[in-house]
């Protein structure tokens, strides 16, 4: 996934103000964008919980239906498409572009877009859809705080509040301001965003740059800790170490992670384009829901949803799966993404993509017990995550703070130096406006 850049905006004339009052200002806006972003996330996740637990619990056992029957799987997630697919034909804004063309932090959409964009997330997150979050609230935030940025202080710099809505956001995701950082550092290399003007017009420094996205990331993360406590910690068991062999270890299974998420890379716009030989999005949808059916009968009720509190039961219970089951989990479950993001589903790669790097990790130990459980997790999620998004900094994160061991961190800023050069150059899981894949 990539971060394209905002649009071109003049910057304001340097101020006179010292660069403390200057960026002053932007304080208490960051803050409310901060809050806001965390609310609007936890106001949809509890609505999709709550269509989640009508869909999957109360309905089937009011019927007499096995919850993870196959009719059941089969008959929910077909009726997602179908629902999924109406709210794109009929709402209005057609709930956004083409998830296969979005990242996780793009240009601003217009805010009546938003509605539709927010159900259609909803639905699919409800219904089982192997897609996260993270990209339709995070474009549903950058489309608010920079329409409600541009009205309250039309003279400030356009980047700045998209900034502000990404940071609000991927701090709520996470529960920390880190990750929210480290994407709008990333992100700056390509794209460098104009902060506040500082005296003498001097460049802003990467800090000054950082500060208000840093104050909407900690108030996003700090609103969502108190809301609801995420973790996305692991019950792995302690490294012991590290030692010579972990670290041999961790640069084969990154590489081989790293090439699994390639391998469905490349297939990615082929089955983009097989959905859109349909000639209406409602029938993309319904067939996406159908294939997404029989793949969550194929590879298990674990695969379906965006996969954090079902990487958390495949955890718990590592001996429950032979090594194989673990396999087809991993492949299934990327292959599920395809799917969803090749039909048309509202939805992320992040979550889903840290299921498929746990499940192989955990087939890793399986079939080698040797290797440690925390270094095979912690580095095929690592390898997955640089595959499906080609975020460094993102994937290092969020493999770390999976099984939080200070012996790790040095593992793994290792491990990812070979996924990385299998992976840069390439093609990415996500497309132009003509299919093809961005390098």
């Amino acid at each position: 996934m990539t971060d394209p850049a905002p649009p071109a905006v003049a910057p304001p004339a340097p101020s006179p103000a010292s660069p403390a009052r200057a960026l002053l200002p932007f304080v208490l806006p960051a803050l409310l964008i901060g809050v806001g972003s965390s609310l609007l996330l936890t106001g949809v996740s509890e609505a999709a919980d709550l269509l989640k637990d009508v869909l999957w619990e109360t309905l089937p056992d009011a019927l007499g239906v096995g919850r993870w029957s196959a009719l059941w799987m089969m008959t929910v997630l077909t009726a997602t498409g179908i629902a999924v697919g109406l709210v794109v034909w009929k709402v209005h804004g057609h709930a956004g572009p083409d998830p296969a063309t979005t990242g996780v932090v793009d240009p601003p959409l217009p805010p009546g877009v938003v509605p539709g964009l927010l159900l259609a997330s909803a639905l699919a997150l409800a219904g089982g859809v192997s897609l996260g979050p993270e990209n339709p609230i995070t474009a549903a935030n950058i489309a608010l705080a920079y329409w409600l940025g541009r009205r309250l202080a039309p003279g400030s710099p356009a980047q700045l509040w998209v900034a502000l809505g990404a940071a609000g956001t991927v701090g709520a995701l996470f529960g920390t301001p880190v990750a929210a950082v480290l994407i709008l550092t990333e992100s700056m290399v390509s794209a460098p965003r104009q902060g506040p003007s500082v005296e003498g017009g001097r460049a802003p420094t990467l800090w000054d740059q950082l500060f208000a996205p840093l104050i909407a990331a900690g108030a996003g993360g700090v609103t969502t800790v108190l809301l609801s406590a995420p973790t996305f910690r692991l019950p792995l068991p302690a490294l012991d170490g590290p030692r010579w062999p972990d670290l041999v270890a961790a640069l084969v299974v990154s590489a081989v992670a790293a090439t699994l998420a390639m391998a469905a890379v490349y297939l990615f716009p082929y089955v983009h384009r097989v959905f859109h030989l349909l000639p209406h999005p409602v029938l993309a949808l319904t067939l996406g829901g159908v294939v997404l059916g029989l793949l969550g009968v194929l590879g298990g009720h674990l695969t379906l949803f965006k996969g954090l509190e079902e990487m958390g039961q495949l955890v718990a219970d590592p001996q429950g799966h032979s090594a194989g089951a673990l396999v087809l989990m991993a492949v299934v479950k990327l292959v599920a993404v395809l799917v969803a993001c090749g039909s048309g589903f509202r939805g992320g790669r992040i979550f889903p993509s840290v299921f498929a790097g746990v499940a192989l990790g955990l087939a890793v130990h399986a079939l080698v017990p040797e290797v440690q459980p925390a270094v095979a997790v912690t580095c095929s999620v690592l390898g997955v995550l640089l595959g499906v998004t080609r975020m460094g900094w993102v994937s290092l994160f969020t493999a770390a703070i999976l099984a939080p061991d200070p012996g790790l961190l040095p593992l793994l800023c290792v491990a990812l130096l070979p996924a990385w050069l299998l992976v840069t150059g390439r093609p990415q899981m996500q497309l132009n406006d003509s299919g093809v894949p961005l390098r």
